[in-house]
């Protein structure tokens, strides 16, 4: 009889540790976002990430403040340090979490990029993983233009277009 053993879970928190999680997944994959939303908020040419349901994790020391930076989605970081730390769409079920905060990122096996049009070329070294552009992903498109109307072009500009100046 062959029993299925979950994994142990995976640990991660911000650079100071006000922040910490537990995230029990499935699978140990991740993905790589070339968006240039991902690529802001992460002072990076990309942002790695593990998807996984809400419900499976837990925030064991502080919880992350979050920051609206569209109408569709929250990205959590650390108040104190800045570290980058999840991202989640309004209303989902689920939450990537950033793999760099991870205890041990090596723990995370790549395997597919998303958003390639937006992918910085001199940055990127070819890994015969999957690549998907954002338009393509037709549900995403759907919360775009249910969010900013039909003639959305998703991203950064879209976001601040429909905010207000400060």
């Amino acid at each position: 009889m062959t029993q299925d053993i979950e994994p142990s879970p995976l640990t991660g928190g911000c650079l100071c540790g006000a922040v910490r999680f537990e995230a029990r997944l499935d699978k140990r994959e991740g993905y790589y976002c070339h968006c240039r939303m991902c690529q802001m908020a992460f002072g990076n040419t990309r942002a790695t990430f593990i998807n996984l349901p809400k419900e499976r994790v837990a925030w064991t020391a502080g919880a992350p403040t979050e920051y609206a930076s569209s109408k569709l989605a929250l990205r959590g970081f650390c108040n104190r340090c800045g570290t980058p730390l999840s991202f989640a769409y309004v209303g989902s079920k689920n939450i990537d979490l950033a793999v760099g905060a991870l205890d041990d990122p090596s723990a995370i096996q790549p395997t597919s990029h998303f958003a390639v049009e937006t992918r910085i070329a001199n940055w990127h070294v070819e890994d015969g993983l999957p690549g998907q552009r954002l338009d393509e992903y037709t549900s995403l498109m759907d919360r775009w233009k249910a969010a900013y109307g039909n003639d959305v072009v998703p991203g950064v500009a879209a976001t601040r277009a429909s905010t207000p100046a400060r």
